[in-house]
């Protein structure tokens, strides 16, 4: 396969907006796509405020002015005509990472290699929506991307040995760690590692057995987390934490079945950091 100058990311939320961060630090062009331009608009800022902070730490290998020259933003799908690497990053909903993986094909060459950053769907059944198969594969970053070391790659059913091959030697440009998940099976290696840690606190919690701060403070302590299961869970989205524990619990079973009072958070809104309030009151915050 051909060697990988260009990667265009579909979906600039958080994480889309973090693994174009890393790619343009890392010396590659970027094409940072979204269709509403208020998006775009977002991950501009929150890209210069990180890396602003990163300079200020002496972190970065050039000034941000040539990092951010590396990347082109877009609300158009036709600009992935550029990549040589697509990396798909919008949120976590099935239909929706289908709709954006075949649109974003038709407007590539063959030879392109497409990768989904999800962290628990099956990546044959989203190679499925494409024409390329054998050139898709999984690329499950973790949050925040511009910090965590590693990336989960996962094998589809039609993936080749070149492109993944080709992927593990990208994610080394990118300074990145990377594991490789053989099988592809729903929630991989990561997802019901965290998932089956998480469903027995909330177990822990519903049974009344400890408080959530408790219950967060034992791991971080006791296990050296960095934090606690319902602080992460707060971090990442109770929506999306949801969204997985429930596929997971269709695939697996009770182990990982979502406990009430997850899913009355979510009914009520209470969806972690962004919206103000989750297992803890953010309300206050600045």
């Amino acid at each position: 396969m051909g060697e990988i100058n260009t990667i265009c990311i579909f979906g600039l939320g958080i994480m889309g907006t973090g693994i174009a961060q890393v790619a343009a630090t890392n010396g590659f062009k970027v094409v940072a796509v979204d269709t509403f331009e208020q998006a775009l608009d977002r991950a501009q800022q929150t890209m210069a405020r990180s890396l602003k902070k990163f300079e200020e730490k002496g972190k970065l290998p050039s000034p941000p002015e040539e990092i951010t020259e590396r990347i082109t933003w877009s609300t158009d799908y036709q600009a992935a005509q550029l990549a040589d690497l697509v990396i798909e990053s919008v949120p976590e909903i099935m239909e929706l990472k289908q709709e954006v993986l075949g649109k974003a094909d038709r407007c590539c060459r063959p030879e392109v290699i497409f990768a989904s950053n999800t962290s628990q769907f099956s990546i044959t059944a989203l190679a499925a929506a494409t024409d390329r198969p054998d050139r898709f594969i999984g690329m499950h970053w973790f949050n925040p991307p511009v910090i965590m070391k590693l990336i989960e790659v996962v094998r589809g059913l039609q993936t080749s040995d070149a492109t993944l091959e080709t992927l593990m030697a990208v994610c080394h440009k990118l300074n990145k760690e990377t594991v490789v998940c053989n099988k592809d099976t729903v929630g991989f290696i990561t997802t019901r590692m965290l998932s089956l840690w998480g469903s027995e606190a909330a177990r822990i919690l519903e049974e009344g057995i400890a408080s959530v701060e408790d219950i967060d403070k034992a791991c971080r302590l006791a296990f050296g987390h960095p934090m606690g299961p319902f602080q992460l869970s707060d971090f990442s989205g109770l929506e999306t934490g949801l969204r997985v524990r429930q596929k997971l619990f269709e695939t697996y079973g009770d182990r990982y079945r979502p406990t009430p009072t997850q899913i009355n958070l979510v009914k009520a809104g209470f969806l972690g950091r962004k919206s103000g309030r989750g297992y803890y009151d953010y309300s206050g915050d600045k």
